[in-house]
């Protein structure tokens, strides 16, 4: 019998019997991050939610993700409601809760979604994949021996790590690096949400100081259909990430992933916060 794959058994969602709405599912300790699960397989988990339902049109073309608060260890609840279906787009709220110290249900993500019916047009890359080496010839990146959830990608360093010294003299947030689910896994809506989250602080780069930080909002773009995810296969994707501005205790970032071939399969933007 075949092992099931990690970041399957993250986004293994069970039905109600009483609506085809709600499904629950378990935080996976595979996952964890500093003080709850890698934000990126709580963005994935709602993806995976409209995924499963029966009433969904099309694919994912964009969805946007508010993390109100870190989900603890256990189960959850997660709702994925379509609110407007037209002819070729489909509109989607999503929310997830899990019971708090009281028992009650606490609010923890909210997100909306919008699947489409894709057809085939005029298509051009507008925003072509950099040039760098193969992932084969890289290193693996540094990062802090706390954080469980990077040990679930096979990463590969193109620049931009995370500095050794951390005295406050980053140049810039520019980072660029291959990956892949670890052990490698074919991709899908859910796995290419959870990797365009994979990218550390960007002020941990630009401060070179790790200070407390943790995304408030991110927004997925999905460029590319299921045709196109299954021509990438398990192989690597390269993630590029950015942030624009740092201010008031918020920064923003701006990341794009593309196939070993050069297609752009989802471009993403978050708004981040951080404390000095």
């Amino acid at each position: 019998m075949t092992a099931q794959h990690p970041f399957d058994a993250a986004m293994a969602l069970t039905p109600s019997e009483a609506s085809p709405d709600v499904l629950t599912g378990c935080v996976s300790p595979t996952y964890w991050n500093m003080v709850g699960p890698f934000g990126g397989t709580t963005a994935a988990t709602a993806v995976q939610a409209l995924m499963q339902h029966p009433a969904r049109l099309g694919e994912p073309l964009s969805v946007t993700v508010n993390f109100a608060a870190a989900l603890g260890t256990g189960t959850f609840q997660i709702s994925a409601r379509p609110v407007r279906t037209n002819r070729s787009t489909q509109h989607w709220v999503i929310e997830l809760t899990q019971a708090d110290a009281t028992g009650a249900d606490s609010v923890l993500m909210t997100a909306t979604a919008v699947t489409a019916a894709r057809r085939q047009t005029w298509s051009q890359n507008d925003t072509p994949m950099p040039v760098v080496p193969p992932p084969h010839t890289l290193p693996q990146p540094h990062y802090p021996a706390d954080l469980a959830w990077v040990k679930a990608y096979d990463m590969r360093l193109v620049q931009g790590a995370v500095p050794d010294v951390l005295d406050g003299s980053g140049e810039h947030s520019l980072s660029q690096i291959w990956l892949r689910d670890e052990p490698p896994r074919p991709l899908d809506f859910a796995a290419l949400t959870a990797m365009a989250d994979a990218f550390f602080p960007r002020i941990w780069l630009r401060r070179a100081s790790r200070v407390p930080a943790g995304t408030v909002s991110l927004t997925v773009y999905f460029h590319a259909g299921s045709d196109e995810l299954a021509q990438s296969g398990s192989g690597y994707l390269l993630g590029q990430a950015q942030a624009q501005a740092f201010r008031n205790g918020f920064f923003d970032q701006a990341a794009q992933l593309w196939t070993d071939a050069g297609v752009l399969l989802a471009t993403a933007h978050q708004i981040v916060y951080y404390k000095e």
